[in-house]
């Protein structure tokens, strides 16, 4: 499952995300896909991180945060994929340093896929963060892990019921012992290559929410055109969120997309040039 990744270089050293990325601390260098790794503390996030990773992973803090970021890497059937392991947290409603790394880095790096972990075991109190999730990215997948501890208690998980009811693929796993982790990579290859299709489950609301949410996000899609999911940013600022709030106010999303527009003439100008060659 993990073979050593040496000497290539990304087929896509010059393109928008990998700029992107890298204004979070992030470069691609010798991988071509870029996956977000979720979850509620406790719920075997790390050992998952490490089933894939094995030795090959890097720790430091995200670009002027304390929080800590590791990523590592791991190959599957060719294709090299660099695993970001995010913060453990219960939300992503920015109380805190750890949940606005989390949400930032799932909207605005806009990772190809994004796993979210769940304990087999309490799996109500998981399914908020997932539901979170969900709202950002249609290109998820949701890992129940410690489905041992789970059938140990007596408990039955029906991941394939949960799948229809979420939108997204649901893979049973037990992370230490390597359960399921083969049908886990697969799921997210799929995923990222259209092979499965998503539809996540999103709150609709009453028609008086979802009249003010569409207002919304044409104003902000008209205010900052390519903005990644307008949708969830209208919902937040429904909702009061002051932290999204604050970025709107201070400048710091026009700055954000300014810098994605920045990236994207850059590459435009660069295949132009290729393309002359």
């Amino acid at each position: 499952m993990n073979e050593i990744i040496i000497g290539k270089s990304s087929p896509c050293d010059g393109c928008p995300a990998n700029a992107h990325l890298a204004q979070m601390g992030l470069k691609l260098d010798n991988y071509d896909r870029v996956i977000a790794l979720a979850g509620n503390p406790n719920t075997g996030k790390s050992t998952v991180f490490n089933a894939l990773t094995g030795l090959r992973q890097h720790t430091g803090n995200w670009p002027g945060k304390t929080v800590t970021r590791a990523e590592g890497g791991y190959e599957f059937n060719g294709v090299r994929y660099k695993l970001v392991d995010l913060p453990g947290t219960y939300s992503l409603l920015s109380a805190s340093q750890d949940e606005e790394v989390a949400r930032n880095f799932i909207l605005f790096g806009q990772p190809d896929c994004t796993i979210v972990v769940t304990d087999a075991t309490a799996l109500e109190r998981n399914l908020n963060l997932v539901l979170q999730v969900l709202e950002i990215t249609d290109s998820a997948v949701v890992g129940v892990n410690l489905m041992d501890e789970a059938r140990r208690k007596g408990l039955e998980v029906d991941t394939r019921s949960l799948a229809r009811d979420l939108g997204v693929p649901v893979v049973p796993i037990v992370a230490r012992s390597g359960e399921g982790m083969q049908t886990l990579l697969t799921t997210v290859a799929d995923v990222i290559e259209g092979r499965i299709q998503t539809q996540p489950l999103r709150v609709a609301g009453t028609p008086e929410f979802q009249r003010a949410v569409l207002d919304l996000k044409a104003q902000i899609e008209a205010l900052y055109p390519g903005v990644p999911n307008a949708r969830w940013l209208a919902i937040r600022l429904l909702d009061g969120d002051a932290r999204v709030q604050q970025a709107f106010l201070s400048g710091e999303l026009a700055d954000l997309v300014s810098g994605q527009k920045r990236a994207e003439a850059l590459f435009s100008r660069k295949m132009a040039i290729e393309g002359r060659q």
